[in-house]
């Protein structure tokens, strides 16, 4: 959920600019798919993991959360500053670490009945999809239309972050969320995301120089990680017993 500090450092500089990167996301997509090789072998990782020995997964998956919050911050710093050589590190070490935190949640569909490894392939076709509409539409959208929509769509993750903040609170205390307030999350946060993805289309090549392709990637790939999250959520909400 680290896309709500991208959002609001990218509107406080997109206000009233003009393209300053109109190349920008061109130059950065080979480091998102990159990005998003390194999150599958850490999710591979994970699985290997899980399968093999869990009981050391549960330690390892929060010593790999709490490394992978604190890279975001650091390399998204460095990357900001123009150092490239250093930031580029540090986002494919936290690109793993996200795969290896997010193969709990591939478990899981894995091992649900209705989802499986189809709903795995669903959701990365979906972010596929996705990607394509984003961009026809936020590369088209007026700068009236693009502010609004980036103000509601952050406003929206902001919100979707306390909500499951208190769902975890919840769960830490024994509750389970209710099936269909689980669907209703998941449908939210999928449709968050999905305008998150039009979003960048519209403010990253107003916010981001040609050669600052590295923190638009990252906030690409933030989008992309938290669509496919949402989409095998939303899965293995519909296909609970």
């Amino acid at each position: 959920m680290s896309n709500t500090s991208n959002f609001r450092e990218a509107m406080r500089k997109a206000q009233g600019q003009t393209l300053i990167g109109p190349n920008v996301i061109a130059n950065a997509l080979p480091f998102v798919g990159g990005g998003l090789v390194l999150t599958a072998i850490g999710t591979y990782g994970g699985l290997g993991v899980i399968r093999s020995n869990p009981g050391i997964f549960m330690p390892t998956f929060l010593a790999a959360l709490v490394l992978e919050l604190i890279l975001f911050f650091v390399a998204r710093g460095v990357a900001e500053r123009g150092n490239n050589s250093t930031a580029l590190p540090l986002l494919a070490t936290y690109s793993f670490l996200s795969g290896y935190t997010l193969s709990g949640l591939v478990y899981l569909a894995l091992s649900s009945q209705g989802v499986g490894i189809s709903g795995v392939g669903f959701a990365a076709l979906g972010c596929g999809i996705t990607f394509i509409a984003a961009r026809q539409i936020g590369s088209n959208l007026s700068d009236q239309d693009g502010m609004a929509l980036t103000q509601t769509v952050r406003l929206g993750i902001i919100a979707l972050f306390v909500v499951l903040v208190v769902q975890l609170l919840f769960t830490v205390f024994g509750g389970q969320t209710p099936q269909f307030l689980e669907i209703a999350i998941s449908g939210i946060g999928v449709l968050l995301f999905s305008g998150a993805a039009v979003v960048d289309f519209y403010i990253l090549p107003r916010t981001y120089q040609d050669d600052q392709y590295l923190p638009a990637a990252l906030s690409m790939y933030l989008t992309y990680i938290n669509l496919f999250i949402f989409i095998l959520r939303l899965l293995i909400a519909i296909n609970r017993d």
